[in-house]
């Protein structure tokens, strides 16, 4: 399966990377002048960005100036061999250069066609820049996370991530109905709306509360004890849910009588009276591994609250050998392998291109001669 994508940034170049993963051949068409501006972002892996390694492993990178007729011309080969084509273009750009789903769709009528848009093709936001913070904003994540007074974005490109995998089934699901029916699909998606659907849990408490749930930092708004709690060196984080685990807790902690505290006898009048819940809740005394495996032998659900930088060592990816080396232009760097396994195929995430790297291979399939690539480099067309 070839898949034509015409990306940058995160939500659209997540999308093909997941269907790279599952062994779709991605051509990534980017302008020779720069590429995508997320190479850029940050110069954690070799001589790209850690945003551009996470979501563009395992794709081919051609160079085309879209704005040159033989860049175009280009284009329109490799569209007319693809099962899928994808953009995350401005609509009107799209339009311009005669990539956009109609007009795509009106040429190659089995086409899969994906568009991405902020906040859609129509309604009051329609020509409003969104990015991934600013959605965050608009859906009410923000509103949500943080602690008290203070808010906060969601440590992660949450509304790019939504959105890429939303398309990625979109784009699978209609595979599937054209190797039904013959057909092919548009599909439109936008970064809001994904993120708005994610919502929807938080939407509806608020709704039928007439209230939004308070922010609680890393603790739960309506279960307690639901957080992490310090411990001599480091922290563990509970995750109580119903009153038999409250229990064993109580036991693990040595305060029985904390089961029967008419403070904390059920879920909701916990969460009611979490800060005096918090302050007899001490395992300051405890080494994190002692109590975590104290509540694993008593069934308490619990986890060691880690940093980032300890991930590709976490005991449980070592022993199920998650780990991979993936060379990026400038070097390797450590990833992970894709997080679904299969017995129908492996999957392994395969090398970062660097700009233009395939640019020749991907016109050589496309039948142009050495003399009409080299052609079109003189003509900057590439």
């Amino acid at each position: 399966m070839l898949v034509v994508s015409l990306e940058q940034a995160v939500a659209v170049p997540y999308a093909t990377r997941l269907l790279a993963d599952l062994g779709a051949r991605v051509v990534k068409v980017e302008r020779p002048d720069g590429g995508d501006f997320a190479r850029h972002y940050d110069h954690a892996c070799g001589d790209v960005s850690s945003y551009f390694a996470w979501t563009n492993a395992g794709k081919e990178s051609l160079t085309l100036d879209l704005k040159h007729p033989a860049g175009r011309e280009v284009l329109a080969r490799l569209v007319s061999s693809a099962d899928v084509v994808l953009c995350n273009l401005s609509p009107g750009a799209a339009r311009r250069i005669g990539v956009d789903a109609a007009t795509l769709r009106a040429q190659h009528p089995t086409l899969v066609v994906g568009e991405l848009s902020g906040y859609g093709d129509a309604g009051p936001y329609a020509e409003r820049k969104a990015y991934d913070a600013l959605v965050q904003s608009e859906a009410g994540l923000v509103e949500l996370t943080g602690e008290g007074d203070v808010t906060a974005r969601a440590g992660i490109s949450v509304a790019d991530i939504a959105a890429g995998v939303q398309l990625q089934s979109a784009v699978l699901a209609a595979l599937l109905h054209r190797a039904r029916t013959g057909e092919g699909a548009t599909l439109r998606l936008s970064l809001f709306e994904a993120m708005a659907e994610w919502m929807h849990q938080p939407m509806l408490y608020a709704a039928g509360t007439g209230r939004a749930a308070p922010r609680t930092g890393a603790h739960h708004p309506s279960i307690a004890p639901y957080g992490p709690f310090a411990c001599r060196d480091g922290a563990v984080h509970l995750a109580v849910q119903n009153d038999p685990q409250w229990r064993r807790l109580c036991a693990v902690l040595g305060r029985p009588d904390l089961a029967d505290d008419p403070r904390f006898t059920t879920v909701s009048r916990r969460v009611e009276h979490r800060p005096a819940l918090h302050a007899e809740l001490d395992f300051t005394a405890w080494a994190a591994a002692d109590l975590l495996k104290a509540l694993d032998d008593a069934d308490v659900p619990a986890a060691r609250t880690r940093s980032v930088a300890e991930l590709p060592d976490h005991p449980q990816l070592v022993a199920r050998d998650r780990g991979v080396r993936v060379a990026v232009p400038g070097g390797e760097v450590g990833m992970l392998r894709p997080s679904v396994d299969s017995s129908a195929w492996v999957a392994s995430p395969g090398a970062v291109p660097a700009l233009g790297e395939h640019t020749d291979h991907v016109l050589r399939t496309l039948g142009y001669t050495e003399a009409q690539i080299t052609d079109l480099r003189l003509r900057k067309a590439v």
